[in-house]
């Protein structure tokens, strides 16, 4: 029998919603002179590494009479070019379009009589290049036994690793008769797994009734401590369209502002995030007095005996920090944030993002779906967003010879949460992903903007930042090829 879908994994399935669809997403851009790399390519090279995220290929199995939780069964109808998809830009084939692009994909949920994965090949980029996209849901990736696809699909050299021929046939589906005993069988051993089933089941039906019982469940989860979150300008109820964001800043910035006032390059990006909600919220001629701080979960890779180890060596907690956006000075606002992770980084616990971007076979993807899953399980603590950052490579990553030049995670958004961040650092750059809400944040545009003027701003403090071009025209930097994001250099 295929594994059974964990209590914890069917809690993201009962709050996911048609407005809150729970899936992770990455984009990638490569070197427009890698332009040879195609769809087939794409394809091929998938299909070469598949075998390694066996579960990719498998779809979940509901039980009769909701008896048992779900099990995880291979897919008979398994058709890898529904899941590899092609798709195109209009000329120019801006960031812009590109962003947009992205944004409508990743508002669809994915369908679960399927295997709960996507990867779209983008072409038409300007210059020649081309994106990928992948979509996966966060049940798929629990770091335990599954990681995220694009952790086997980037090499470290051109040159692709050559992996044996994958013979794999899809094993039988289980009858309702089998899936049905095994079900009993497993209340006898564990008979925790009946109320666990229980309680999943109604939370899932609740959800998926009227109106007037969703709010029954609202009423329910009020009764039972989940901690209301402050009304703020980045919650609300959710429409089912997204906003997509990516800006891109270079690393030896972060580094420059380290070691000018202390702390690390994730203080820097947190008290860069801090300074671009600030501005952002005072284009919109916010009130600070009223709203001094937002409430973020940042989840942090930890070593600790207590929490369930990832395949990766490393385990994901939760860690809250409130986000001084009242504060005026870029350098108070950094010094406020370090110290919030002081008391972190003093228990021992703390992973240091080199020993991190080391592991072997290391891709971010998977890292930001164990945050995303962090952050959705610290709902009832309540906050008003959440901020994954994760360390990547100093060094190029190559998929069948194609040179990756930039990355940006597309982070889903929680119930009545309108803006999510994604941070990965990777080959001296620092791309952010800001997924936001289509009605909620028409203008989460100018939140990438203010991002990059409060980088500027705290790389003033140094003496040694470079000088700083007039708002409204910035000057024009150097970026790797074939990304034409927004840059900060």
């Amino acid at each position: 029998m295929s594994d059974r879908l964990r209590a914890r994994d069917l809690a993201l399935l009962a709050i996911e919603s048609p407005s809150a669809p729970l899936h992770n997403a990455t984009v990638e851009i490569f070197d427009p002179e890698d332009s040879g790399f195609d769809h087939a390519d794409l394809v091929g090279l998938i299909a070469d590494r598949i075998a390694f995220v066996p579960r990719y290929r498998q779809r979940l199995q509901a039980v009769p009479g909701h008896l048992a939780n779900p099990v995880w069964v291979d897919d008979p109808g398994f058709d890898l070019a529904y899941h590899v998809r092609r798709s195109g830009l209009p000329r120019p084939g801006t960031l812009d379009q590109l962003r947009d692009l992205v944004a409508r994909i990743v508002s669809q949920p994915l369908d679960r009589s399927r295997p709960l994965w996507e990867v779209y090949f983008i072409e038409g980029l300007e210059k020649g290049g081309f994106a990928l996209l992948s979509k996966s849901h966060q049940i798929l990736v629990d770091g335990v036994e599954t990681v995220d696809l694009g952790q086997v699909l980037l090499d470290v050299s051109p040159e692709p690793k050559v992996l044996a021929h994958d013979e794999w046939r899809p094993r039988s589906r289980p009858t309702a008769a089998a899936l049905v005993a095994d079900a009993v069988q497993e209340s006898l051993q564990h008979p925790s797994t009946v109320i666990e089933t229980a309680q999943s089941t109604a939370e899932a039906a609740l959800r998926a009734g009227s109106a007037s019982v969703r709010r029954l469940a609202e009423v329910g989860a009020a009764l039972t401590s989940r901690r209301p979150v402050r009304d703020s300008p980045v919650t609300g109820p959710l429409s089912r369209q997204r906003r997509f964001v990516a800006v891109r800043t270079d690393l030896a910035v972060y580094r420059r502002i380290r070691n000018a006032h202390g702390g690390s390059v994730n203080d820097v990006i947190l008290a860069t995030i801090a300074g671009g909600l600030r501005g952002w919220l005072l284009t919109r001629s916010e009130s600070m007095s009223g709203l001094r701080r937002l409430k973020a979960v940042v989840p942090m890779s930890v070593i600790d005996d207590e929490l369930e180890a990832t395949s990766l060596g490393t385990q994901v907690a939760p860690h809250f920090v409130d986000l001084p956006i009242g504060e005026a000075s870029p350098v108070v606002r950094l010094h406020q944030v370090t110290y919030s992770f002081k008391a972190h980084r003093e228990t021992g616990r703390a992973v240091a993002a080199n020993r991190l971007a080391g592991i072997a076979g290391f891709a971010p993807t998977t890292f930001h779906a164990l945050g995303s899953r962090v952050a959705a399980g610290e709902l009832h603590k309540g906050f008003h967003l959440s901020v994954t950052n994760v360390p990547g490579p100093q060094f190029p990553l190559y998929a069948a010879g194609a040179r990756m030049v930039a990355t940006y995670p597309v982070h889903p958004l929680l119930p009545g949460h309108a803006l999510a961040i994604g941070v990965t650092s990777y080959d001296g750059g620092v791309f952010y992903g800001l997924t936001a809400d289509r009605d909620l944040l028409p203008d989460v545009d100018t939140l990438g903007e203010t991002l990059v003027e409060a980088l500027d701003e705290l790389d003033e403090t140094t003496g040694d930042a470079r000088p700083r071009a007039p708002r409204g025209r910035r000057r024009g930097t150097a970026r790797p090829k074939g990304d034409p994001g927004r840059s900060r250099s």
